[in-house]
């Protein structure tokens, strides 16, 4: 003989309750009284009638209201139901709030990343304009190469990504705000012959000095220059960070490219010369965004605080 059904082992079904018999649901149980329920909502008295029917009609739990001579009080049903419903309230209620700061660009959140020399100046003034305009917007922020922050971006868990055309990394799927062209400065020594030089130099005129870079290879890298000009730079020394390849410049230990955005500020034993190279553009840097999904209102406003602050950036001093 089968076991008889624990109480606990019976599935009841749970109706998927509209909004709207909620809403009525919630006023009548607020005023005691179908006609005052119908006021405030702005309804006839027959439509809250019959939206708290289907209600009890979908929940199948008996009669949620007691009918009086003189309005409506909650059965034990509708007082089980009722701080339930407020809470559905209440979360849609927030909901429709977060969803307008989101819409408007007051609220939600930001997540963005940058390639190192651009936090140098370019990413805390943007951010500093977009704090004050936006403080209710939630921002994080990730530092990282080129190609590693475009893949960020793609794998959705960055909304914007400040990146140059250095690291060779495909473009093609992404939308691009031009932000501005970086030129490039050498950093000597100061003691260095061509420290007195008074215009552009070429690369190739250190063809055979020792080089500081970020990576063993020149490929990809800003020393792409290097090879336009025709030759192959010596890495001597591969140091990641701009204050410390400076020191390293500094030392005599060699020489070093410079993006215009990290060239701002420099030591007083180090000189920058700017870099002639006719045969390609400048370093191009963009505010990406991935093509085909849909921006926030807080997006588009970083991405304009962004060339705000590129309009405004110093120039190097060489």
């Amino acid at each position: 003989m089968a076991a008889m059904p624990k109480p606990h082992d019976e599935v009841f079904p749970v109706p998927d309750l509209s909004t709207v018999w909620l809403r009525a649901f919630l006023e009548v149980a607020r005023h005691g009284s179908f006609t005052v329920a119908a006021r405030t909502l702005g309804w006839t008295q027959s439509a809250v009638s019959r939206q708290i029917s289907s209600l009890e009609a979908a929940w199948g739990g008996g009669p949620l209201f007691d009918r009086l001579p003189r309005g409506v009080r909650l059965t034990e049903a509708g007082r089980v139901l009722k701080p339930h419903a407020e809470a559905v309230a209440e979360t849609l209620r927030e909901a429709g709030r977060e969803l307008a700061a989101l819409r408007e660009g007051t609220g939600g959140r930001l997540r963005f990343g940058a390639f190192a020399t651009a936090d140098a100046a370019l990413v805390p003034h943007a951010l500093a304009a977009f704090r004050a305009r936006r403080p209710g917007v939630r921002l994080t922020r990730e530092e990282g190469l080129t190609p590693a922050l475009l893949d960020r971006l793609s794998a959705g868990h960055l909304d914007v990504a400040v990146v140059s055309t250095t690291g060779r990394a495909p473009l093609e799927a992404y939308t691009l705000h031009h932000l501005l062209d970086e030129s490039l400065y050498v950093a000597v020594p100061a003691a260095h012959p061509l420290a007195g030089h008074p215009g552009p130099v070429r690369l190739g005129r250190l063809a055979d000095a020792d080089w500081i870079s970020g990576a063993a290879h020149p490929e990809g890298t800003l020393l792409d220059a290097a090879l336009r000009e025709g030759f192959r730079p010596r890495v001597a020394h591969v140091v990641g960070e701009w204050t410390a390849k400076q020191g390293y410049v500094a030392a005599g230990l060699g020489v070093t490219l410079v993006p215009a955005l990290a060239a701002t500020a420099v030591r007083p034993d180090v000189v920058l010369l700017p870099v002639l190279d006719e045969g390609a553009p400048a370093r191009a840097v963009y505010a990406a965004t991935v093509r085909g999904r849909s921006t926030t209102p807080a997006q588009e406003a970083f991405v304009a605080a962004l060339r705000e602050a590129a309009v405004a950036l110093p120039r190097p001093m060489a």
